[in-house]
């Protein structure tokens, strides 16, 4: 059973006012619950929480990628492909926790063919969660990504239909999707959802995600990658990330002993009515 189906909420409990957050360790380091005023923000079941993408995003072509001469295969998870990095089926160790802070780190190994380290750290306050990840290796060079795929609730509990999360962004350009699911390497105008499509935004994310009466949150990068899925009826997923899906092969950026691969993420949030 992977992470991915299973629901394990267990793990270091962050507070800040009336603000509560869970990380599971144990399942790939996700947030395993985010409530606000004691309302849970993340989907829970199957696919729930959010979980960091590393050490690459989305889908690569044939689970297949090269580092200068070599290739590799990685295991078809999501056939034909492979996707969402190996973190969210590893158990992570907790380096340090308190309050309202938390770091914890896992070592790379098979399936992965190259060894590094990974760093995710989390620090909370009543109205922003701040997250971090680095990919650092002392060995060989490697080509990686990182990012975050949160399942945000669309109804918010005791919501009606009629207050669904809204998305809001303003992107430069769309990738292309080809009909393998991945981009064509095409920037095109960006086109009405719904999305599972990946989007340029040359200044850093800035989504924004409301829920009508009842919460606005942003989800802000330095990065310009994000990743929007909307095509289930229980959850909306907004996913900032180091690069393009298939950017292993695409847009490959090298981790290599000076100079680690590091982006932060912050979700912020106010109150409405």
């Amino acid at each position: 059973m992977t992470t991915e189906e299973s629901t394990d909420t267990r793990g270091v409990r962050l507070s800040a006012g009336d603000v509560e957050l869970t990380v599971a360790p144990d399942s790939g380091c996700r947030v395993g619950s985010l409530r606000i005023g004691g309302t849970e923000l993340l989907r829970q079941g199957p696919k729930f929480g959010s979980f960091p993408m590393v050490p690459w995003c989305g889908r690569v072509e044939h689970g297949q990628f090269r580092n200068g001469g070599r290739s590799h295969q990685l295991p078809v998870n999501a056939p034909p492909h492979a996707i969402h990095g190996t973190g969210r089926d590893t158990a992570w160790r907790t380096v340090s926790a308190d309050s309202a802070t938390a770091a914890f780190t896992y070592d790379l190994a098979d399936p992965w063919p190259y060894r590094g380290r990974v760093t995710q750290t989390f620090q909370l306050t009543p109205d922003s969660l701040t997250t971090t990840m680095s990919v650092e290796t002392e060995d060989e060079s490697f080509p990686a990504q990182a990012g975050w795929h949160p399942w945000f609730l669309r109804n918010l509990p005791g919501d009606s239909a009629g207050t669904a999360a809204e998305i809001s962004f303003q992107p430069d350009w769309q990738e292309e999707r080809g009909e393998n699911h991945l981009p064509t390497g095409r920037r095109i105008e960006p086109r009405p959802g719904p999305w599972d499509d990946c989007f340029g935004m040359s200044q850093g994310v800035d989504v924004t995600l409301t829920w009508p009466g009842r919460l606005e949150l942003k989800v802000a990068s330095r990065t310009e990658w994000v990743v929007v899925y909307d095509e289930q009826a229980e959850a909306v997923c907004v996913e900032p990330q180091s690069g393009p899906p298939n950017g292993l092969n695409t847009l490959p950026r090298l981790v290599t002993p000076i100079d680690p691969l590091e982006i932060a993420m912050t979700w912020s949030w106010r109150r409405l009515g």
